[in-house]
């Protein structure tokens, strides 16, 4: 797989609601260059700190410091002081609001004037998806406070100002594909009226990560704009199904038993799959390999789950274990709360934030290790490369992997885009 496109340094980006960085990975790994990141969550923006760092050191040649702190032989200060402010300062760890706004502005403005940048290409993101999602919604049947009052219903307004302010020529604003049905399909109406009314024609269409190479049936609604009478479209995204098993994938990564971790790859080799992602290089040092401890009932139940999805694909029902292993009342929903990670097909089900409360729908396909997946393991399930280090405790690391987008994913969808960017030029 070529490491440069013809868009190489070309095109540059504004990436809100960025999360950990996974659309903005893909984009960087097409060629087009970051002009800033704006995230509220404070261990996603360190995570976009560390990553911006990395591309700065991987650029200067001095990959080895970046690598001495993943080994933990430098604290994060001393990292950092090795990284220029013009780096980090890309990064924009605020809450996006009406009252910010201005704020965010003066922010890109002054790292604009500093690279003499004198547009904006592309805007990139998506607000967070929980308000559209229809397992949000349907919790929040039982709430106090519908999901229609949710105030994350409206941040398309907000994305909708920072088009009109910088006006680029082409957007991506990605969601799950509940947001079209959102308010019984109020929301998508006003998204769609306010994306035109700031000056953009828009397409929508679903796109499935699994289309791009990678190992994960995750649908996903991408809405794609662009200036009116520019002569663009909604880009032909080049698809791509892997030829390859999620157990391929994982397959150079020391065994663990439940509790334990593990800084040494099992294996000085790894298979094609890991090649051709590009997940894993010579250099890489093994980070976030650490499972959870499991209790001894949660143990027998994993073994159960494992042995009936290898034998045969089958999947386990919570109410056929015995009655010792049930601690759950309620016997009617959430079922299938004890999932097995597809080993040996070639995508997994969706990897989601809902990891970092507990792993039992991600466990592990190999009985002799009955666990739940690690984040290092979930990260390459979402097609994120091994130098990617995830900021924070576990539990801010699984919501940042599980909310992110595939970054092979979204390489995909910024190829597309560049084509549209070079064919019209002006």
């Amino acid at each position: 797989m070529p490491n440069r496109i013809p868009a190489e340094g070309k095109y540059n980006f504004i990436d809100l609601f960025a999360g950990a960085g996974g659309l903005s990975e893909g984009f960087i790994q097409a060629g087009f260059n970051p002009i800033a990141h704006v995230e509220m969550n404070s261990f996603a923006a360190q995570t976009l700190v560390t990553r911006s760092a990395y591309y700065y050191l991987k650029q200067v040649k001095q990959l080895d410091i970046y690598y001495q702190y993943l080994r933990g032989e430098i604290t994060r200060d001393a990292f950092l002081e090795k990284i220029p402010n013009r780096i980090t300062k890309t990064v924009i760890c605020e809450t996006m609001s009406n009252d910010t706004l201005p704020g965010i502005f003066k922010t890109i403005d002054g790292i604009m004037k500093l690279r003499n940048m004198q547009s904006v290409d592309v805007v990139i993101g998506g607000p967070p998806c929980q308000a559209y999602s229809l397992v949000g919604r349907a919790q929040s049947s039982h709430m106090d406070h519908p999901m229609s009052e949710d105030p994350r219903n409206e941040l398309y307004k907000l994305y909708a100002r920072v088009l009109k302010r910088y006006q680029p020529r082409m957007f991506v604003f990605e969601n799950v594909m509940g947001i079209s049905s959102a308010n019984e399909g109020t929301t998508f109406k006003n998204l769609k009226k306010y994306l035109r009314r700031v000056g953009y024609e828009i397409e929508w269409h679903e796109q499935n990560s699994k289309s791009f190479g990678v190992l994960q049936n995750r649908r996903r609604m991408i809405i794609v704009g662009w200036l009116k009478n520019s002569g663009m479209a909604y880009p032909e995204f080049l698809k791509k199904e892997s030829p390859f098993t999620v157990n391929d994938l994982l397959s150079d990564l020391p065994k663990l038993k439940p509790g334990l971790g593990s800084s040494e790859y099992r294996t000085k080799t790894w298979s094609k799959c890991v090649s051709e992602t590009e997940v894993r290089t010579v250099d890489d040092v093994l980070t976030l390999h650490k499972s959870r401890p499991n209790k001894e009932r949660d143990i027998e139940i994993y073994k159960r789950a494992i042995e009936l999805w290898n034998n045969g694909h089958k999947r386990l029902n919570y109410n056929d274990l015995p009655e010792e292993l049930k601690t759950h009342k309620n016997r009617h929903s959430f079922v299938d709360r004890f999932k097995v990670v597809e080993g040996d097909e070639s995508c997994c089900h969706t990897v989601l934030a809902h990891l970092s409360k507990d792993g039992h729908y991600f466990i592990h396909p190999d009985i002799e290790q009955h666990r739940s997946i690690t984040v290092r393991e979930a990260a390459r399930i979402q097609s994120f490369p091994d130098s990617y280090y995830f900021e924070g405790p576990r539990t801010a690391q699984f919501v940042q992997v599980g909310n992110a987008v595939p970054p092979l994913m979204a390489k995909g969808i910024a190829l597309g885009i560049a084509e549209q960017l070079e064919h019209r030029q002006g």
